[in-house]
């Protein structure tokens, strides 16, 4: 009898598409970008100007030339934090309730809140 195949995981993250954040380790280490895709699956993130590869593209009709494109590749959610534009300082996330009753996320270090 073969194995089941289980369904992907979808993991919490700190991040959301368009948050800023700012890369803590890694070759791209505190560069400051912002997210363009997160990846919950593989619990990874695209930011812009980060992780740039070049990757050198067939010519696909005829006629055409190739060409050499750089594009962002994911990084993992645990090398990036999240980045206050306004003091610029990287702080971690907590979450709080507004007076509303509705639960935002907000960073630690400047209590300044990222959900509208």
């Amino acid at each position: 009898m073969a194995a089941k195949k289980q369904k992907p995981k979808f993991y919490k993250m700190h991040v959301k598409t368009g948050d800023t954040v700012q890369v803590i380790s890694g070759s791209d280490k505190g560069k400051v970008g912002e997210v363009i895709k997160a990846l919950p699956q593989e619990s990874k993130v695209v930011v812009q100007g980060v992780n740039l590869k070049t990757k050198h593209v067939k010519p696909q009709a005829e006629g055409e030339s190739g060409r050499i494109v750089t594009q962002e590749y994911p990084i993992h959610s645990s090398n990036v934090m999240l980045y206050s534009t306004k003091q610029n300082v990287a702080s971690r996330v907590c979450y709080t309730f507004t007076p509303e009753g509705k639960k935002v996320r907000m960073l630690k270090k400047t209590g300044e809140i990222l959900d509208k």
